[in-house]
């Protein structure tokens, strides 16, 4: 697939380098500017920084970088690097309204969802308008290949409708749909990261150069930040995290043919769409707090996200409710794989 595993293995190393240390630098950076969020799942709130995932945007566009560098200086180029260079652009462009969202912090606990928080961030009808902007650079070079091959029915072409308008749709949709399920330590880097793996085994195995690429770069760069984000987190991924991890997500279904396949990766942030909706959105993922460190659903019996689905099935502590959505998340991925394996997709 490649000339040299170096084309591969040079960028991903300096994005793990740059993900990892440049996570490091923000822990405090962000601390000290302001830049921070309640973490109430400890029996008091704990202020922390945010914006994590300003690193991990960082660390994807260094190592796509890194990529064209070698391309330019060292080595034929494999991969088209205009489309490579679109695709950090878009990565820049969408984590930097993640940004914008983390950034508006108040001194005072302000009205946020469906609780109070210091973090107000930006009104509910600006996120899919400003996120749309991750999508310019990939609809302005026409990205991906308009045939997908849906099950049972086969190859569809959806000519100019499938950048102008699918990936449009599909940039705002999943970023926003990825910023839906979180709240625990280690559930945003530990889900995406295994849906980053699984994009990385499919494009390895049946998809192309440029998916293999990028999905091993964003793997990586979760990687990287994941440590951080454990339980006793030292740092929020942040909006920044979920939208540059959603728009990186749309760019390997496009640039590596995986769109189908994606979508079955993706059903998990799909659901929390649905149960989000069914309140209007204005639902939090937290639960409530018992002495012996396990929560209670919310609602009651009421399910508005799959981390009330978990506090209702068992009394879990907040490892245990992000391993359980993690190991969901795994589930759909290995489910993706046979199907494809055996012919279905």
């Amino acid at each position: 697939m490649y000339d040299s595993y170096l084309t591969l293995i040079v960028p991903a190393a300096i994005t793990l380098f740059a993900s990892y240390f440049g996570t490091k630098f923000l822990i405090d950076y962000l601390y000290g500017a302001g830049i921070i969020a309640e973490d109430r799942n400890k029996g008091k709130a704990i202020r922390i920084a945010s914006s994590g995932g300003l690193a991990v945007a960082f660390a994807i566009t260094l190592g796509i970088l890194t990529y064209t560098f070698g391309a330019s200086f060292v080595y034929r180029p494999i991969l088209n690097v205009a489309q490579l260079l679109a695709v950090s652009l878009s990565i820049v462009l969408i984590a930097m309204v993640g940004f914008l969202d983390d950034i508006n912090v108040k001194s005072q606990r302000v009205q946020s969802t469906d609780m109070k928080d210091i973090r107000k961030g930006l009104k509910q009808w600006q996120k899919p308008i400003l996120t749309l902007v991750g999508a310019l650079p990939l609809m302005a070079i026409n990205a991906g290949v308009s045939h997908i091959s849906l099950p049972f029915v086969g190859s569809v072409s959806f000519g100019y409708f499938y950048p102008l308008v699918i990936i449009p749709l599909a940039v705002v949709f999943v970023s926003n749909a990825v910023n839906l399920l979180g709240g625990f330590d280690g559930l945003q880097p530990g889900t995406t990261v295994v849906a980053a793996l699984g994009l990385l085994i499919y494009s390895l195995v049946y998809g192309n150069s440029m998916g293999t690429l990028l999905s091993a770069l964003l793997f990586i760069s979760i990687l990287g930040f994941l440590p951080f984000n454990l339980y006793r987190s030292k740092i929020i991924p942040g909006d920044s995290f979920t939208y540059a991890v959603g728009g990186t997500f749309v760019a390997i279904m496009v640039m590596g043919n995986a769109e189908v396949f994606g979508a079955i990766v993706f059903l998990p942030w799909i659901i929390e769409f649905v149960l989000h909706l069914r309140r209007k959105f204005k639902v939090t993922d937290l639960g409530i707090r018992q002495k012996d460190g396990t929560f209670k659903a919310p609602y009651g019996k009421k399910i508005y996200s799959l981390t009330h689905l978990v506090m209702n099935l068992k009394r879990a502590n907040e490892v245990e409710v992000s391993a359980y959505i993690t190991l969901l998340e795994g589930v759909f991925v290995v489910a993706g794989l046979l199907l494809k394996l055996y012919g279905f997709l």
